[in-house]
């Protein structure tokens, strides 16, 4: 199926536009979210209830117009309650794989940090690869295929803390925060309707992003910005092993891996193309770092006794990494 050329910036405007029917505000989180999709990514939202966390990518999910399903994760989940399972037929004396709810384009797993680690893990092959195994045999999910988690990142209670094996599978680790009064007095009068509830329509569709991750992929990245992500990626490393003699504190018990030099090159591209460009900049590399290397770094009990988070920490990265100075084709 072939489609109309569409540029960057129209692409994400019909799509913020649609999803502006049912969420206010939040404009970066959506182009976050948008970027994840060019670059084949997941996304894990963290933030407080009721930030309209599920709202948000239910709606990405109408617009985008793609098959969408969500999962409550519960300390009782099952592995098969997520990929499925096999179902003995007597008519025909034979085991048939029943796929599960990841089977879809658009998968919401919602407080993520409720399932025990053999529920979570058994995400991880799905994330990486695309598939998954249900009673030996390998089933291929739908393309295209995201995860979206949600967690909550105050209550611990009954929660299993991600290991960094699957964290480090996210693209992204985007904290939503609580919306500004003139959005919060909009959402009253939007959603203050108990008999009418906004409807969206689908703008967009899986074959058409499929086919626009080949205009992002046209995007090009010099050899000095190449350089740059590199540096970015393992000065956080370098936190993490500091050269003997070192007079500055240890913060980090382990730096990114080089899936975040992958994560940044893939969304820096996305993000230059969703903003009109045809080339990367470090500028774009520097706004998206925090969202690809927070979740991606371990922090020390040093800098948790002195109160450092994972954000101060890139944010001194930024900073102190020389930004080439022929970051232009």
């Amino acid at each position: 199926m072939s489609f109309t050329p569409v540029t960057g910036p129209v692409w994400a405007q019909k799509l913020r536009d649609e999803i502006g029917q049912a969420v206010i505000g939040q404009h970066e989180v959506v182009e976050r979210l948008l970027v994840a999709l060019l670059a084949n990514g997941h996304v894990l939202l963290e933030g407080m209830p009721g930030l309209a966390k599920t709202l948000l990518v239910r709606s990405l999910g109408s617009a985008l117009g793609v098959q969408f399903e969500r999962i409550q994760f519960t300390p009782d989940l099952l592995p098969s309650d997520v990929v499925g399972t096999m179902i003995y037929s007597p008519k025909d004396g034979a085991f048939s794989p029943h796929h599960g709810p990841i089977f879809a384009n658009l998968l919401l797993a919602d407080e993520i940090n409720r399932a025990p680690a053999k529920v979570q893990s058994a995400l991880l092959e799905a994330m990486q690869e695309r598939q998954v195994t249900i009673g030996g045999q390998t089933h291929l999910l739908p393309k295209p295929f995201f995860v979206m988690a949600t967690q909550n990142p105050i209550e611990q209670e009954g929660t299993y803390p991600l290991p960094e094996a699957q964290t480090d599978r996210f693209l992204f680790k985007l904290i939503v925060d609580y919306p500004a009064p003139a959005e919060e007095a909009a959402m009253l009068e939007r959603w203050g309707q108990v008999t009418r509830q906004p409807e969206l329509k689908p703008v967009s569709n899986g074959e058409e992003l499929l086919a626009l991750r080949r205009a992002v992929d046209q995007i090009h990245v010099s050899p000095a910005v190449q350089g740059y992500i590199l540096a970015l990626v393992r000065a956080t490393r370098e936190r993490a092993t500091p050269a003997a003699g070192a007079t500055r504190a240890r913060h980090l018990s382990y730096g990114a891996s080089p899936r975040a030099s992958l994560a940044l090159y893939q969304a820096g591209r996305a993000l230059a193309w969703l903003r009109g460009q045809d080339y990367l900049t470090p500028a774009l590399l520097q706004e998206l770092a925090p969202d690809v290397l927070r979740h991606r770094v371990g922090l020390t009990y040093e800098a948790e006794a002195e109160e450092i988070t994972a954000d101060k920490i890139v944010a001194e990265v930024i900073q102190t990494t020389p930004v080439p100075a022929h970051a232009r084709p």
